[in-house]
């Protein structure tokens, strides 16, 4: 499954919940993501673009691997998520697993996070309101759709982007955003 995504920093939140409110959007509870990514031993994900992270939501655990970018307009990539079990424990015994295999924490990423749904060209669509520590707000809108829907997904991203006003995306990842804040490579 692909993940056609757009960031948007700088966000007008009151704007954006009005869209979503005149939208019939459904909204999620506000949740907590601590995001602790690790850097493979055999290469560098910052320079293959790719991705590797444990979520943590409160007590729920995500890992998910993130290949490269696939466009210059999207950050559009292939997403792999598989829930772990629940509590600190599996999250920390994951962890001593990637340690054995010589992964390396490359940072965290601590965000709230606002998740609204809804369908726009037919593709389920989500609009994310992120307050990421040590970065700010932000907008991302995400469609997840088969590989031959990519180019029907990106114009629905992009119609929708441009309703919204949004218009100055940002392709770097959090992470990336907060390691160079720090002046980190």
């Amino acid at each position: 499954m692909l993940e056609v995504e757009m960031k948007f920093p700088n966000a007008d939140f009151a704007r954006l919940e009005r869209h979503m409110k005149a939208w019939g959007a459904a909204e999620d509870k506000a949740i907590r993501e601590l995001d602790h990514y690790f850097n493979a031993p055999d290469r560098d994900f910052a320079h293959t673009d790719e991705a590797f992270r444990l979520r943590r939501i409160g007590a729920a655990n995500f890992v998910t691997y993130k290949g490269p970018k696939r466009d210059a307009q999207t950050k559009t990539r292939t997403e792999v998520e598989v829930p772990l079990g629940d509590g600190d424990k599996v999250a920390d015994d994951f962890v001593k697993v990637l340690t054995h295999l010589r992964y390396r924490a490359s940072g965290v990423v601590r965000k709230h996070r606002r998740i609204y749904h809804l369908t726009r060209g037919d593709y389920a669509l989500e609009v994310c309101l992120d307050e990421v520590d040590g970065l700010g707000r932000f907008a991302e809108l995400e469609i997840q759709a088969p590989e031959e829907q990519l180019e029907a997904a990106r114009a629905v991203l992009l119609e929708t982007a441009a309703a919204l006003g949004l218009t100055v995306s940002e392709r770097r990842s959090y992470l990336s955003m907060l390691l160079a804040a720090e002046g980190k490579p």
